[in-house]
């Protein structure tokens, strides 16, 4: 079987990871959580979120988290933003590199957004005119791409429709979400082999949440179809405060040793995105559910 010879990672801990979080975090503290995965060696960090501070408080802090960090000039900064007011102030952080959001699914959707689908793509329209104009680089959510905590199942068809529609939009690539972790192996040919169809793979990466434990099954399936691009968060932080019960996304840890074992180049340093999320777990004050962060503490993992 014939795999991609190199995998990139897009971090998505200081976002993703943890907008969740109650207790607020330092801005200091991100901050060095964020140099820290760059010299580990991950090509894409998705830094923070220009969404209303009275929605994710926890990254209300986000222009002075941007303005702070060290940017290595191998590594690429993003932050997520839901509208033009969000663009602008990414925008004034000097932020060039952005990503929309949408779902697959209309309940969840109202619930994150408190719009419909096509309310939520009309809604960027402004965004992109503007995001291209500066010229930035836009990434597009599709949240529910592999079920809905609220719909239960969503059809393949309604993930390659937004897909697609995000595509004609202008949208430089495409992120196909698990956003309660509910995805199983042998979805992943439908949904992202339909997807494939419009899209070309350069511009499809996949977002697996690990709340059953299938993360690592559902990327492997995913690089058969010749993916490229994997979310994850160090230590596995993160859950969705949308998606009921949903833990975090696949450790970046885990999907790091397991590409490294498979021979599949990330350009990943494991031992220093380790000490990345050793310190996170110590600003939080407890373990995180990294698979092998666990097995490193424990003296019963020798991969390096």
């Amino acid at each position: 079987m014939s795999f991609a010879s190199r995998v990139k990672i897009v971090e998505v801990g200081p976002r993703d990871g943890l907008q969740n979080e109650p207790e607020t975090i330092a801005t200091k503290d991100k901050v060095a959580f964020v140099n820290l995965l760059s010299e580990a060696g991950l090509p894409h960090i998705e830094v923070t979120s220009f969404v209303s501070p009275r929605w994710i408080p926890q990254l209300a802090d986000g222009s002075e988290v941007f303005e702070f960090i060290t940017k290595r000039t191998d590594t690429e900064y993003s932050a997520l933003v839901p509208n033009t007011y969000g663009l602008e102030r990414a925008l004034d952080a000097g932020v060039k590199r952005i990503a929309i959001f949408t779902a697959a699914s209309e309940t969840f959707n109202q619930h994150n957004i408190n719009a419909s689908i096509d309310e939520s793509l009309e809604r960027f329209v402004p965004v992109m005119d503007r995001a291209k104009a500066e010229g930035v680089w836009v990434r597009g959510y599709v949240s529910t791409s592999f079920g809905c905590p609220y719909d239960g199942d969503v059809p393949a068809e309604n993930v390659i429709r937004v897909a697609r529609a995000l595509d004609a939009l202008g949208v430089d690539e495409v992120s196909l979400g698990d956003t309660h972790g509910a995805a199983v192996p042998s979805q992943i040919p439908e949904v992202i082999g339909g997807v494939l169809e419009h899209l070309p793979v350069s511009k499809i990466a996949v977002h697996f949440h690990d709340t059953h434990g299938r993360a690592l099954a559902n990327v492997y399936s995913a690089l058969q179809l010749g993916i490229q691009i994997v979310d994850t968060s160090a230590g596995g932080l993160g859950g969705c405060p949308y998606a009921p019960g949903a833990s975090g996304n696949l450790a970046t840890e885990d999907l790091v040793v397991m590409l490294n074992r498979m021979n599949i180049e990330t350009g990943v340093d494991l031992k220093k995105l380790m000490k990345a999320s050793r310190y996170m777990e110590q600003i939080l004050g407890r373990r995180l559910p990294s698979r092998h962060l666990l097995a490193d503490a424990c003296g019963i993992s020798k991969i390096r």
